[in-house]
This record gives C-alpha cells, sequence and structure tokens, in this order.
C-alpha cells in the first residue's frame, strides 16, 4: 500500500493519523491494518487509552502461548532480546519464523506499538522494584549528567525499566518540597491551573466565537474542565516545587473543599454510610475492570465532588480493607469488599 492510501485507510480507525511520522505510518500499514479491518467486520473499535484486566490477561496468554511454541525459555528474552547478545540471532531468527508480531496482537483491538509497550512493561523484571534509596538517586542524577536522555543505556546500568528512570528523574531534577503547602505555592497552583484552562478554552472558542464575541466573553466553562485531562506535567513547570502528582492531589483537595463548601464528607457517620454506597454501587455496576466504571456518576455516592476524589477514596479502601489487593482482580476486589467489609461497615452505621 502506498503512503497517500496507507494514511487515508488508517484515518478511519486512528482519526489523528496524519500527525504520525511517515516511517510509523508505513509499520502501522503492515502490522495493524488488516487486523483493524477485521476488527471493524466483527464491530469491534480499536482502542485507545489504559489496558483493561481482560487486555493484560490477553497479552499475558500470548506471550506465554509463544514460548511454548518456539522454546524460547523466558518473556524477557523474548521481550528484552538486547540483554541477552548470546541468545539474540537465535532468538530473532524464532520471533520472525513463528510470526512474533501476530500472535502478540492476537486478539487486542489497539495498535500493534501499543500492545508491545504494555507486554515489555509487564514482563520486565526491573519494573517493580520499590522504591530508589538515597545511592540509586545520586547514581541516577550521575548517569544523566553523562547520558542526558537516554533512558535505555540508563536503565541497563541500573537495573531499573526506562519508564521507571525517565519518571524517577523528572521528580528529582529539581528542589522539590513534600512538606506542607505554602500559601503561595497554592496560589501558583491555580493561577497554572487557570492558565492552562484560559488558553483552551481560547483555542476552543476560535473556532466557534467572532473576535468581537470572544473579546466580551467573560471565562465561563463546564465544571468537568476543571478536573479532566489538565496538562500536568506543564502545570508542574508553571509551580516550580512541586513534582506533577503533588499538585494534581492538591487541586483535587482545592476542587472538592469549594464544591463541598468545606463539610467533611468523608469522616463519622457520614463517612460510614459514603462507603457503604461507594461500595453497593460498584457491586451493582458488575464492572470487570476500573477502566468500565463511570467514575463522575459515582462521584454522587459521595457528594458533590470531581471524580478523583472518588478514585481516592476507592483506592485507600482496598489498600486498607482488601488483603492481597495487588494479586486480586479489579471484581475480586469488589466482591470481597461486598461480601467481607460491607457487613462490618453496616453494622458499624
Amino acid at each position: 500500500v502506498d503512503l497517500d492510501t496507507a494514511k487515508k485507510e488508517l484515518e478511519e480507525f486512528i482519526p489523528h493519523v496524519r500527525n504520525i511520522s511517515d516511517s510509523s505510518i508505513r509499520k502501522m500499514a503492515g502490522r495493524d491494518l488488516v487486523r483493524f479491518k477485521q476488527f471493524k467486520k466483527q464491530g469491534i473499535s480499536v482502542k485507545f487509552g489504559r489496558f483493561s484486566q481482560k487486555e493484560n490477561n490477553k497479552i499475558r496468554k500470548n506471550v506465554e502461548e509463544f514460548l511454548l511454541i518456539t522454546g524460547i525459555d523466558s518473556a524477557e528474552k523474548l521481550l528484552f532480546t538486547s540483554r541477552y547478545p548470546e541468545d539474540k540471532e537465535t532468538i530473532n531468527r524464532l520471533k520472525a519464523e513463528h510470526l512474533f508480531c501476530e500472535k502478540l496482537s492476537e486478539g487486542i483491538p489497539r495498535p500493534w506499538r501499543l500492545i508491545y509497550y504494555r507486554a515489555r512493561k509487564m514482563f520486565d523484571p526491573n519494573n517493580y522494584k520499590g522504591r530508589y534509596t538515597k545511592e540509586e538517586k545520586e547514581k541516577l542524577k550521575k548517569y544523566h549528567a553523562l547520558h542526558g536522555n537516554d533512558w535505555k543505556k540508563i536503565s541497563e546500568m541500573m537495573s531499573r525499566s526506562n519508564l521507571s528512570v525517565a519518571m524517577k528523574y523528572s521528580e528529582i531534577k529539581s528542589a522539590i518540597n513534600y512538606g506542607p503547602w505554602s500559601k503561595e505555592e497554592t496560589q501558583k497552583l491555580m493561577r497554572a491551573v487557570e492558565e492552562v484552562i484560559r488558553k483552551r478554552t481560547e483555542v476552543e472558542d476560535a473556532n466557534s466565537l467572532s473576535s468581537s464575541e470572544r473579546s466580551h466573553r467573560d471565562l465561563s466553562i463546564d465544571r468537568e474542565k476543571l478536573y479532566q485531562k489538565l496538562p500536568w506535567t506543564e502545570i508542574e513547570a508553571k509551580v516550580g516545587t512541586r513534582y506533577w502528582r503533588q499538585c494534581k492531589q492538591k487541586w483535587t483537595t482545592i476542587l472538592t473543599n469549594k464544591m463541598t463548601k468545606g463539610q467533611q464528607l468523608y469522616r463519622g457517620t457520614k463517612g460510614l454510610q459514603a462507603k457503604i454506597n461507594l461500595i453497593k454501587r460498584l457491586y451493582e455496576m458488575k464492572a470487570e475492570d476500573a477502566n468500565e466504571v463511570n467514575w463522575e456518576e459515582l462521584s454522587n455516592t459521595i457528594g458533590d465532588v470531581p471524580r478523583a476524589y472518588v478514585q481516592a477514596k476507592f483506592y485507600k479502601l482496598k489498600v486498607s480493607c482488601v488483603p492481597f489487593w495487588q494479586k486480586k482482580t479489579f471484581s475480586e476486589i469488589i466482591d470481597y469488599l461486598f461480601e467481607e467489609k460491607l457487613p462490618e461497615l453496616e453494622e458499624k452505621l
């Protein structure tokens, strides 16, 4: 398929395809186009965003089956072949002979590249090594001074995953404050959020309003835009003294206080009732994965609060109440809360 035809055909499945480089489009035309058309015939649309538990399980199954077929003895060898130079030639030959690309992506309606990255993240033994020690942080600073943003090289030197070292460096590259927020920091955060929302709204208005309408218009936005899909790395840079995740958590707290007029919605009997309602509603939804939950709708179980507040409360609930929650699926966690924790909360109430 020539490049223009490939772009045109892929655009049906990936609307932003014209922003992708030509070399990536050629690869997608080879790896994905036929798959996407087959999924379309089955009435299945191409997915983006977070992987569901079902998709993660399918990736595991595809990798395990490929290892059985080829006799390659570990997922690490299969997905991180460059770590095993003595076996590299044999592994690459087996991958080509047994159609690795097709086998890995089988049954998953996503671009192959995203499936491959997800598999690497899942099976990288360097990806789950806990907190960084002081010595590791100093090493990371030293290696970055020597090698810049070559995260692949740095990850090999530190025996951590690429993503882990890149994210940790973004966290420690400047003097991050971990104490209570000062008044000045809070004001910087609020100004930063206002700036990005105002800029986004002006771009949207440019497409729908005349210049005279824009100049006489007060900033009026949907409430959802105050907490959905904000560019937190940009906001982190504007605040300067806080990591992006801290900015997001602080902004959620500010919004929650404003929306609830400072009421303590998650304390005392109100808190018990909120937990009971949250568990019941999640159980009724019968969702297999957190991605399938409408968190916006669930916010009513606690009160008029942002979705991130509800998600944070659910996270705290599962961590504090569900033993070995990391090894359980989302539906198993909900079942445990409903069967074991709910009666206890109702009795306490």
